[in-house]
């Protein structure tokens, strides 16, 4: 039963994460740690951050991550197959049709007024995992005493240099891993 369950809750964020990967995010927390109740948020937080800097797309490692630590091996294949096959099948279909009618005006409005969505949802995303980061809590529940400066200086030192210099993700990552690294480390010999 729980193995279906995890197939028919990837099978639907493959159905509705429009826009990549980082659209995906928000649907597996509703479906994994608000609907089922299977992961803690901060579970779900640490899951995401090791998806991220595992090589491939965020949402297929979030699905195997996921499937690993419910299920095992059977969890993997499931929520993985789940989480491709729509996205599969739904890209073979629009790329015969789009092929087809790639000419049609109302082809071209439809792509256009998606873009919003698609936007709002990466946006979604993003200040899910900055809140997760900064109060190890969700919009609706964050007090600003709970504020983690540690996260918060290394935040505001990454965008500024990513904005500013234009460096390199990798360099940014490795970066900050270092720094989170070095100033917990003054942080708990000090304390």
């Amino acid at each position: 039963m729980l193995l279906l369950k995890l197939f028919f809750s990837f099978i639907q964020v493959g159905m509705f994460s429009v826009g990549g990967g980082y659209a995906a995010i928000p649907l597996i927390q509703e479906q994994i740690v608000d609907i089922y109740g299977l992961m803690t948020l901060s579970e779900f937080s640490d899951l995401i951050t090791v998806a991220e800097m595992t090589p491939g797309p965020i949402s297929i490692n979030s699905a195997t991550f996921v499937g690993m630590r419910i299920a095992g091996i059977p969890g993997v294949l499931l929520c993985t197959l789940g989480c491709i096959l729509p996205s599969f099948c739904i890209c073979l279909t629009l790329a015969h049709f789009y092929y087809k009618y790639r000419t049609v005006s109302g082809v071209q409005i439809v792509l256009g007024a998606m873009r919003p969505a698609v936007v709002a949802l990466i946006a979604s995303a993003g200040t899910s995992i900055l809140m997760l980061g900064l109060f190890q809590a969700e919009l609706p529940h964050i007090v600003l005493s709970d504020i983690r400066w540690i996260e918060f200086g290394i935040f505001v030192v990454s965008l500024f240099i990513l904005r500013k210099y234009k460096a390199s993700a990798i360099a940014i990552i490795l970066g900050s891993g270092a720094a989170g690294t070095v100033l917990y480390a003054l942080s708990g010999a000090i304390s």
